[in-house]
């Protein structure tokens, strides 16, 4: 048929505008919904199912006010409703199609993009000539194949440009996404139009054409309220997805800083891990971490031999080796250069000790001057023997520390798992005990435990393990020697002094037990239950009307605590105690070695207003440099300037510098080992200020302290006149 016979076809202008608007928003959100339906790696159901009807509303209604657009020389047409239904089911359909394979697929390769391109072209053509079939006209349309198969290909080609989008957007993120996001939903509606618009032009309608269906769907205000509609529900899905947004921003953030708090909890606790096991001086593990280790490779070992046939040889069986060294010539180091070079000292030695040991030993620093090293081997006892041979050769070459050239030595002791001790229990015992046996050889060398030694490692082994127990017992006991003012004779405080009362062996000796725990790993416990102690005594006592200052010893291994603070603090708050009636009592050589190590711990404690004394000073070879900076307010002269006092004039002038030193410094001066009238008298006279001694009385239950004063001539149910601090610190 002449192309003449046709009506002429035209678009209103404004229809086509807004087609092509909704069709770029319904672009914009389905870009959007291709990102929310796989969040995370994972499709979401309640996303495809609403971003499917939201996306294929928009599409469709694009084609359908275009339609409603379309003139054919005034003659009127309507649509009807239900072609008009199905075609908008079929724009719903392709929509799922795009958003389900947004949704499940990883990533868009050739098989699924012509799949899902064909599926979504199909449907989308569906949807328009479905569209177009709901005009009912006589004669029908005529349509144009040509231009029928362009709109086809136009669908598949957007189709795929959609899919390629959906993919492409779906992992963008920030404001590069938005701007490709708009340019991408333009391109889209092009794409989306370019085809419903090469479909209309297939539509020919011949001269004469009637539409039947012209009371149906049609007009400029059906346009307009579906046009309303269609960006109100797509609006309605974009503020959906702007909450959504926040929400999962929101929800990320949250979760990042869990994830950074939890990041910076690990590394805190790995932190506090690495300061439990390792020794603050050396770097090196130290007597936890070096147990825990010994406990492990014993447990292995023991279970290897079990199961081991016993047709092997007992050459080739594990062993696990203990060596236990001590340094030989480093207290005469520390002495004359000061406990600062002797930190350096040890520092030094341990860095050669590393070099010395293999890469599968653990050397460990127990304290002071001791180290220990745990070797495992087939033949263990050959290994670690010569793993000691090389650490006392590299202890042989001279130390450089401070241009200073310092020799130095060791003692090694060694006891080998099983063959010293079945049970594992004793070894670092056993080890010990041939170190000491090395030590009296001369040192310098390696002795191996034998049976003749038990003596020494049974004993000790048996006093840990019976001070283990002392505390739950109540076998450990705080004694009190009273401090009396120099000058008026009158009760200044007293000295908390502790005692271990054995059920078998009677009273244990401090010199004896303290070392002991220091060396085990005990004295923080014990330290903490005087501390527990003194306070509830203090307690008791103030209850009674007795006010006091009571004094009590730290431990230089309880002042590298760094909780000691919080544990003092903590006590004397649950006993209501002032912080000022406790005096915290830490040698002179221990308070040079802190000050260099663990300072802020005496700054704690000095802010926490406990005062804090200098105990045996004299010994400790500290420097007015270190002296000036140490927040004491008491110096406690040691009993060996005090023992010659009455015979000896080089002992007076000694005690006589120190005291007017103190003063000096703003100290009060307590003098202990009183033991003599005489003492007491030329301690006054030199200007002592408070003294302490079996001259006036030895330490005693707390019990006994009420009849003491009693007899001295103070009621106990009354407070006593304590005397007052005479210096101004005091």
């Amino acid at each position: 048929m002449p192309p003449a016979a046709f009506l002429k076809t035209s678009h209103d202008p404004w229809f086509v505008a807004a087609s092509l608007l909704v069709a770029a928003f319904a672009a914009y959100v389905a870009l959007d919904l291709a990102r929310r339906v796989r969040r995370d790696g994972q499709p979401n159901p309640l996303w495809w199912f609403g971003g499917s009807l939201a996306m294929g509303t928009g599409v469709w209604s694009m084609h359908f006010v275009g339609m409603l657009g379309f003139d054919a020389e005034g003659l009127v047409l309507g649509y009807r409703w239900l072609p008009t239904l199905f075609s908008w089911l079929a724009a719903v359909v392709a929509a799922a199609v795009a958003l389900g394979i947004a949704s499940r697929a990883r990533r868009l390769d050739l098989r699924l993009l012509l799949l899902g391109s064909t599926s979504m072209a199909a449907a989308i053509c569906t949807m328009h000539y479905l569209g177009m079939h709901a005009i009912e006209l006589a004669p029908p349309i005529v349509w144009s194949m040509p231009m029928v198969l362009a709109s086809i290909g136009v669908a598949w080609v957007a189709s795929a440009a959609a899919l390629g989008l959906f993919f492409g957007l779906r992992e963008q993120r920030g404001r590069r996404r938005y701007a490709l996001q708009v340019g991408s939903a333009v391109l889209m509606a092009g794409a989306i139009g370019g085809m419903h618009y090469t479909g209309m032009a297939a539509a020919q309608l011949p001269v004469g054409t009637v539409c039947l269906s012209a009371n149906s769907l049609a007009g400029a205000p059906l346009a307009l309220m579906v046009t309303v509609a269609t960006v109100f529900i797509l609006g309605g899905v974009m503020l959906l997805l702007m909450l959504d947004a926040m929400a999962y921003n929101r929800e990320s953030q949250l979760t990042e800083s869990l994830h950074q708090a939890n990041h910076d909890l690990r590394r805190a606790n790995d932190r506090l891990q690495r300061k439990a096991f390792e020794d603050p001086l050396t770097g090196l593990p130290n007597r936890a971490l070096f147990d825990d280790r010994l406990q492990h490779a014993v447990t292995r070992v023991a279970r290897t031999l079990r199961n081991q046939n016993q047709a092997v040889s007992a050459k080739s069986r594990e062993r696990v080796a203990v060596l236990f060294f001590d340094l030989d010539g480093f207290k005469p180091i520390n002495d004359s250069f000061g406990h600062e070079v002797g930190d350096k000292v040890l520092r030094s030695v341990a860095l050669r000790l590393q070099q010395s040991v293999r890469e599968s030993d653990t050397l460990a620093r127990l304290g002071g001057d001791e180290f220990v090293v745990m070797v495992e081997a087939a033949d263990a006892q050959a290994v670690a023997m010569g793993v000691a041979q090389r650490l006392i050769d590299s202890l042989r070459r001279p130390l450089i520390v401070d241009g200073k050239e310092m020799s130095l030595s060791c003692s090694i002791g060694m006891a080998v798992f099983p063959d010293h001790d079945d049970a594992g229990q004793r070894l670092l015992a056993c080890a010990d005990a041939a170190m000491y046996t090395a030590k009296r050889a001369g040192g310098g060398t390696c002795v191996v435990y034998d049976q003749s030694m038990a003596g020494d490692s049974t004993e000790q082994l048996a006093l840990r393990e019976a001070l283990r127990h002392a505390l739950d017992h109540g076998e450990l006991q705080l004694h009190y020697q009273p401090k009396i003012t120099a000058q008026s004779g009158e009760v200044h405080g007293f000295e908390a002094l502790l005692r271990w009362h054995h059920p078998e062996r009677g009273l244990i000796s401090p010199s004896t037990f303290v070392p002991l725990a220091e060396r085990f790993g005990l004295i923080g416990s014990i330290g903490a239950w005087v501390i527990e102690e003194a306070c509830a005594q203090l307690a008791r006592w103030h209850a009674d009307g007795l006010h006091c200052r009571v004094a009590i010893n730290l431990s230089p291994y309880q002042l590298r605590n760094p909780n000691l603070a919080g544990q003092i603090r903590d006590a004397l708050l649950r006993h209501g105690i002032e912080p000022s009636q406790l005096v915290c009592e830490i040698t002179e050589s221990a308070l040079i070695e802190t000050m260099n190590t663990e300072g802020a711990t005496l700054a704690e404690l000095a802010a926490l207003g406990v005062r804090l004394a200098i105990d045996d000073f004299g010994t400790g070879y500290s420097s007015l440099a270190h002296l000036k900076h140490i927040p004491a307010g008491q110096l406690k002269i040691d009993r060996s300037f005090v023992s010659g006092l009455a015979s000896d004039a080089d002992a007076r002038a000694m005690v006589d510098a120190i005291v007017r030193l103190a003063h000096a410094l703003r100290m009060e001066v307590v003098a202990e080992g009183v033991e003599t009238s005489d003492q007491q008298r030329l301690l006054a006279e030199l200007g002592c200020d408070v003294l302490q001694g079996f001259v006036f009385a030895r330490p005693m239950p707390a019990a006994e302290v009420a009849q003491w004063l009693q007899a001295k001539g103070s009621e106990p149910a009354s407070a006593p006149a304590l005397a007052p601090a005479s210096s101004p610190t005091a």
